[in-house]
């Protein structure tokens, strides 16, 4: 297909319906409003030339529960982790690691279903929104937990297990860039009950980081981490006097 074929107003037509998504989802459990998005989904479908687009929106349409499951625990997890959080009620309306967990999963379902272009789309209008750049590949499990968001970069083949909590500036990025690895796994995966704390760098395919680690802040790892483990950067900062100071 021809790049000048398609319409680049698009983009501002999928982040309606996505944010217009975002909201059904908790309007009531088995997401009723969602079917009034039923049109403009698959006219959205019809423009990238994506066939069988009322098939597809039921298909879609039967993952809608389980996110919203899905992101009640993930709302749990932020209330609990977080000691400046004073409600769930702030969680779903105030923080952006929620709403870009929220994206993601959205994404991912139409990911799944090997849909071109729209879960990249989706996902690209919750980074505009909340700095998180999730690709729509990566899987990630249950009572997921992302701090601050800002700056968190989640490569597509990443696999992020349950009970994981990740702080601002993390990337779980790939080693080379290059196109022939493009089916190949290039990014970590995370097991159960690790922590990630800021500006942590953890790049590979073939790394993965064991079961209730602590991986530190500004650490940048490129093996396998062993369960349990504590991994720290060790940093000397230097201080002076200024001279304008001294009495």
């Amino acid at each position: 297909m021809e790049f000048n074929k398609y319409d680049l107003r698009l983009k501002d037509e999928v982040a309606f319906f996505t944010k217009e998504l975002f909201y059904a989802l908790f309007d009531d459990v088995c997401n009723k409003r969602a079917a009034s998005l039923k049109e403009k989904f698959t006219t959205i479908l019809k423009r990238l030339n994506v066939t069988e687009e009322v098939k597809i929106w039921e298909q879609y349409s039967t993952s809608f529960c389980t996110i919203r499951e899905k992101l009640d625990l993930d709302a749990e997890a932020f209330e609990s982790s977080d000691p400046a959080c004073k409600s769930l009620a702030e969680v779903y309306l105030a923080y952006p690691g929620f709403h870009a967990i929220a994206i993601h999963r959205l994404s991912h379902e139409l990911y799944k279903m090997n849909i071109p272009i729209l879960p990249r789309m989706i996902s690209e209008y919750g980074h505009g929104l909340t700095g998180t750049d999730i690709h729509p590949g990566a899987v990630i499990g249950d009572s997921f937990f992302i701090d601050h968001a800002t700056g968190i970069i989640i490569g597509e083949t990443t696999v992020i297990k349950d009970h994981v909590k990740i702080f601002q500036g993390v990337t779980l990025g790939g080693l080379q860039v290059k196109k022939e690895l493009a089916s190949v796994k290039r990014h970590p995966t995370i097991e159960n009950n690790v922590i990630i704390y800021a500006n942590a760098t953890i790049l590979g395919g073939e790394v993965t980081i064991g079961e209730g680690s602590i991986i530190g802040a500004n650490v940048c790892i490129t093996d396998t981490v062993s369960p349990g483990s504590i991994v720290t950067f060790e940093s000397e900062n230097t201080i002076t006097t200024r001279k304008s100071y001294v009495n």
